[in-house]
């Protein structure tokens, strides 16, 4: 009985010491307009309201979108951080719901060819964070540019978001093909987006698998199919994110769907070898318990 309860006791001081750790998820799409923006923020506001601590990290250093989104003004940006005039922290605003949002800076080509150096000195970065968080919500840029790479890479997940024009199709499957060939990203999991059924998302789905397992050795999960909605639009001009502006919407329902089943993905159980957002969380809390974490 008393080493039972000295076994519950030690169990539970080490789940008091261990660091909490974040899910990252990386938001991308190979090409502009799909949606990424859309998707991460609708996501990272349906989580906020079911009690998480959710950032969103705006990665597309040159052409920042998130704030104008959200109608917010920030007065520091990952432009000051990469220049020395501030830390991360410093850059950190809240945004609807509680959610902090790290917002990027627009219109500036240097911004936009960041070096390898840099990249990494910003993943690393966030483990510098003081304020713990639940989740870690990556909107990146279009593209297969390095920084998209660096981040996706970086990621837990990767959320490829598509939709059905021939040229969403092509570029998703060359991001992808990028990440499994040269950087061993395996497993992608896919959002359908403007679809005008769910068997036109079942469809687009089957578009991109059938070149994926011709030609790639990866593994695809449709995890999403949001609608065609024109409330997407309309909150767009309030500056609002639909799942705010219009609750009850079809591509508000949608996105709250994925934004509950993203929270069961699961946590990693150790550390991948490569470079991670908060690897330090990972690496702590496997040595404390003596073993890697299993959430």
């Amino acid at each position: 009985m008393v080493e039972n309860m000295l076994q519950d006791q030690a169990s539970g001081l080490r789940r008091l010491t261990q660091p909490s750790l974040t899910k990252v998820i990386s938001v991308t799409g190979g090409k502009g307009g799909v949606g990424k923006s859309n998707v991460s923020l609708g996501m990272a506001i349906c989580m906020a309201r079911q009690g998480k601590k959710v950032m969103v990290l705006d990665a597309d250093l040159g052409l920042a979108n998130v704030d104008v989104m959200l109608g917010i003004r920030p007065k520091k940006n990952l432009g000051h951080v990469l220049a020395g005039e501030c830390e991360l922290k410093d850059a950190i605003v809240e945004g609807p719901h509680g959610i902090k949002i790290i917002p990027a800076t627009s219109g500036t080509q240097k911004m936009a060819e960041l070096t390898h150096a840099q990249h990494i000195g910003l993943i690393r970065a966030f483990g510098s964070l003081e304020d713990e968080m639940d989740v870690l919500i990556i909107d990146t840029a279009a593209g297969i540019s390095d920084m998209v790479v660096s981040f996706s890479r970086a990621a837990q997940d990767v959320v490829v978001v598509v939709c059905d024009e021939p040229t969403s199709i092509t570029d998703a499957y060359a991001l992808i093909k990028l990440l499994s060939k040269e950087h061993q990203v395996q497993r992608f999991k896919v959002v359908a987006n403007m679809v005008r059924s769910y068997r036109e998302g079942r469809e687009l789905f089957a578009k991109l698998t059938l070149v994926t397992e011709r030609f790639l050795n990866v593994s695809l999960e449709l995890v999403a199919c949001v609608p065609l909605d024109d409330k997407v639009r309309q909150a767009v001009k309030k500056q609002k994110i639909v799942v705010d502006a219009f609750p009850r919407s079809p591509a508000a329902l949608a996105l709250s769907s994925l934004a509950n089943k993203a929270l069961t993905w699961p946590l990693p159980k150790s550390p991948t070898g490569h470079l991670e957002f908060f690897v330090e969380r990972l690496l702590n809390r496997s040595d404390i318990s003596g073993e890697p974490f299993l959430e």
